[in-house]
């Protein structure tokens, strides 16, 4: 390999600042947010338009190069970062981080791949409207890299993964043609739906370099509470009461194990506003009508009299509120700091949540009394992530297959959010239906027949 003349035709196509090839410039693209999983790579190309991305898409195409499209580098499942044989291009779109329009009336936003999610919803905020895609990570992540990945969060339960804000995709092919647009179409039905293809494809199939997203109204009226149940069942019938009084206004309830919580309270120094319990609650509602407050209040007196809640309180303002957030998004950064721990970010049916915790729990037990569980996620759309404390490297993948085949056990996902990238992969190709996997690989095969995208995530090995 000519790596020196391939750096030399990357600038001429990007420039100078569009290139990053010295080792202390390119560590931090090297490595995923958990610290797993580190690769080592020719360059990072760092394109400013969508002509540049086809201009080094052709060059890795030219060289034999794999090309890993990178966001905001918040992936929980290595989906963006290299392997370690060094024969790969970055290609982060963070220079490509313009809001290209905000249409207020009809509720749509144009933006390149690279600008920040939390950055958009401050644009937005300005003149009244909202995108609410909410996670830990939103500070960092990317619009094409949440598209990309279809991610979830804690909205989801009201608005949906990201894929059912995409009205609309620019992206490059492997061939180097550009399709698609930002044209703020709502209803198109002049063909296949192909943009929703490269939704959750994780930068295998295609770069996305533009998108246009629906948008919502900001609302005006946003109530939240901190409660505490004795069981995850419990939480599922308050889940159900919820539903009933609150209704389509219900925008997030989360599930907190007390265990979690605890961590938070020791790892971080972060008290919790109400006392520890077993099992912890963070709801939320909103709307544009102040109609919501009154009949959340409501729901909180009826789940308290019902016998359904062991304490709790009602935010009284919005930077209690943003307290009760920052507890439920601490989680993460707790775990990591009290150890190592393999990941499940699983889902099952809504209605088999108890169960599930029950049985996982149980196996878990079965393969090693020491293991813990550190379990929170989003009960309003089956999403538990359902961690495990007390692993190493070698007890990992044990640890691993014994969570999803209890999952696997419940027909449930194995990713409901994160994503398959390396983390996955093995598990993917053990557990997903024979006809699945086909099926995508005959899309990659159709898409990538060179394997130039992303390689060594979500497909196993590079098309024949």
């Amino acid at each position: 390999m000519d790596e020196a003349g391939i750096l030399r035709d990357l600038r001429a196509i990007l420039g100078d600042r569009g290139v990053v090839a010295d080792a202390a410039g390119m560590q931090p693209y090297l490595e995923d947010w958990t610290d797993r999983f580190h690769g080592r790579a020719l360059a990072v190309a760092r394109p400013a338009s969508t002509e540049e991305v086809v201009g080094v898409v052709a060059l890795a195409r030219e060289h034999g190069l794999g090309l890993v499209p990178q966001g905001g580098r918040t992936s929980l499942a290595a989906g963006a970062t290299p392997d370690a044989s060094g024969g790969n291009l970055l290609l982060s779109l963070e220079r490509m981080n313009r809001i290209l329009a905000i249409d207020r009336v009809g509720l749509s936003v144009a933006v390149e791949a690279g600008a920040i999610v939390d950055t958009v919803r401050d644009a937005l905020r300005e003149v009244g409207r909202d995108l609410p895609i909410s996670f830990g990570a939103s500070g960092s992540a990317t619009i094409g890299g949440v598209a990309a990945t279809n991610a979830g969060g804690a909205n989801v339960l009201r608005y949906g993964m990201t894929g059912r804000f995409v009205l609309g995709l620019e992206a490059v092919l492997a061939d180097g043609t550009v399709v698609g647009g930002v044209t703020p179409l709502h209803k198109d039905n002049a063909g296949l739906n192909w943009p929703q293809l490269l939704v959750g494809s994780e930068g295998t199939l295609g770069i996305v370099t533009r998108a246009v997203l629906k948008i919502h109204p900001l609302n005006g009226h946003v109530c939240a509470a901190l409660l505490s149940v004795a069981d995850v069942a419990t939480a599922l019938t308050l889940y159900e009461l919820a539903v009933d009084r609150v209704g389509e206004r219900l925008s997030a309830f989360e599930l907190m194990s007390g265990s979690a919580v605890r961590r938070v309270e020791t790892a971080l120094k972060t008290a919790s506003p109400i006392p520890v319990s077993p099992w912890m609650l963070l709801i939320e509602a909103a709307s544009v009508s102040a109609s919501v407050e009154a009949d959340f209040a409501s729901f909180v007196e009826a789940a308290m009299e019902a016998g359904l809640v062991e304490d709790g309180t009602i935010a009284a303002s919005g930077e209690q509120a943003a307290a009760f957030w920052r507890l439920r998004e601490s989680l993460t950064e707790a775990e990591a700091k009290t150890g190592p721990s393999a990941k499940h970010d699983v889902s099952v049916p809504i209605a088999a949540l108890p169960e599930f915790v029950e049985a996982a729990t149980a196996a878990l037990a079965e393969l090693d009394p020491g293991l813990q569980p550190n379990v929170f996620g989003h009960v309003g759309d089956g999403n538990l992530h359902f961690n495990v404390l007390g692993v190493d490297e070698a007890t990992r993948h044990h640890v691993n297959q014994s969570v999803h085949d209890v999952v696997a056990s419940f027909g449930g996902s194995i990713s409901a959010e994160h994503g398959i990238g390396q983390y996955r992969l093995e598990e993917a190709y053990r557990l997903l239906p024979d006809a699945q996997l086909r099926l995508q690989e005959r899309l990659k095969q159709a898409l990538d027949p060179g394997g130039l995208f992303n390689p060594g995530k979500v497909f196993r090995r590079r098309p024949e």
